[in-house]
């Protein structure tokens, strides 16, 4: 277990690195209704002395709706909890929408979270944050969501990184909802930092700072069970129920979007483990992608039978990482391993194009501006989330939608920052 204790290590610190950027990890101006389609990412700028934040423009051609539901397991007892509770989980759901005139666009966070993270990210960093707002997602908030034409969306599930939340992927998980994907975004109570639940409810993490290798094991396990019930759930609102707890009213027509017999699953470091243990004991997820994360559970021995994707980068892949050796010895079906140049592990989140802007518009001690610089890389920050959508999409067209576009078969001089790792 050491090589993969030692994985586990630097999986963790750079989680607390995240942890104390991404709240003011976008510095730009919203746009207003800017149409679906465009490549440019948001530029930073000031209105009345203060800092707008944005994310990346998401590159489809749908618009984007998003909703929240709160889920409760009352089959399982939340195992990190003392008491007697049942397994709470919050989730988003991310799809093409139907129209979007009238409605308000989604915040990046709900207020609670929004106004303790940017607390705890300004004490971190050193600086005030005071006249830093944070972004706008590019989705309409419960807009109605389009119908199938000619068939319902394919499903994709995304679990993120280790004390990770489900917002930290949301330049990739827009653009695949803008692609025609309907995209459902999970956090892990207790592991995440905190999740907000309806009524402005805050639970806050409660891993430690460095988790042994029995915890980090226990949080995988975990991490499964909440997606099989996350999938349980869906195949309820795909037969017109509501699972949300509350009961609160659904967007019009999101019930006949989702297509569950294409599905597919990514995640971010334990998050991309967590989408080849799932694959590994639940059919329902047929094609998985891992980014930059150990494969530290079952998988990597029992290997899988269906498509799956590995994306690492320079300090990172199976020549340094055992887990990723056997994993990739033991898949049985369709198998890609990329690398991207420049990353590091931090890469493979919003973060890069957004802390970049920050950077212009905030003033940063030096050692605040080396961390980061070395959190994220050297490939430019625009390149680096090209380059993931595009490979993302690439992958869940081909094993899903059964569409080649032919972005897989070998290097591409449309990104010459991806090596094809035989």
């Amino acid at each position: 277990m050491r090589h993969r204790s030692v994985r586990l290590r630097a999986a963790v610190a750079a989680a607390g690195t995240l942890g104390l950027v991404f709240a003011a990890a976008g510095v730009a101006v919203a746009k207003g209704d800017a149409p679906a389609g465009k490549t440019a990412l948001a530029s930073s700028g000031q209105r009345n002395g203060r800092v707008q934040l944005a994310l990346p423009e998401p590159t489809g051609p749908h618009r984007i709706g998003t909703t929240s539901l709160h889920l409760v397991d009352r089959s399982r007892k939340d195992p990190w909890l003392s008491r007697s509770s049942p397994r709470e989980l919050m989730i988003s759901v991310w799809y093409p929408a139907a129209r979007t005139r009238g409605e308000r666009r989604a915040p990046w966070l709900p207020p609670k979270s929004a106004a303790l993270y940017k607390k705890q990210t300004s004490q971190s960093l050193g600086t005030s944050l005071d006249n830093v707002d944070l972004p706008l997602t590019h989705a309409y908030q419960d807009a109605p969501a389009a119908g199938p034409r000619p068939r319902s969306h394919p499903v994709v599930l995304f679990s993120p990184g280790f004390a990770g939340m489900r917002q930290f992927n949301t330049a990739l998980v827009e653009d695949l909802a803008s692609r025609g994907y309907v995209v459902v975004t999970i956090d892990h109570t207790y592991e995440a930092s905190f999740v907000e639940f309806p009524g402005g409810r805050l639970e806050l993490g409660k891993q430690p700072p460095e988790p042994s290798d029995a915890e980090h094991a226990k949080s995988l396990r975990v991490r499964q069970a909440d997606t099989r019930f996350v999938l349980n759930a869906l195949a309820k609102l795909d037969a017109g129920k509501n699972p949300d707890a509350e009961h609160r009213r659904l967007p019009r027509g999101l019930r006949r979007t989702l297509d569950l017999s294409r599905t597919g699953m990514f995640g971010h470091s334990v998050g991309g483990d967590t989408a080849a243990e799932i694959m590994a004991e639940d059919r329902r997820v047929r094609a998985g992608v891992d980014l930059d994360g150990s494969i530290n559970g079952p998988a990597a021995a029992t290997g899988l039978d269906r498509p799956f994707m590995l994306m690492g980068s320079p300090t990172h892949g199976r020549f340094n990482d055992s887990t990723w050796t056997e994993f990739w010895s033991n898949l049985r079906g369709w198998r890609l391993d990329l690398r991207l140049s420049g990353a590091a592990h931090q890469t493979y989140t919003d973060m890069p194009p957004l802390v970049r802007q920050l950077e212009k518009a905030v003033p940063l001690p030096p050692e605040v501006i080396a961390r980061l610089d070395s959190t994220f890389g050297t490939i430019p920050a625009d390149r680096a989330i090209a380059a993931q959508r595009a490979y993302l999409t690439a992958f869940f067209d081909l094993h899903l939608r059964h569409r080649d576009g032919h972005l897989l078969s070998g290097p591409s001089p449309r990104f010459p920052e991806i090596t094809f790792v035989p």
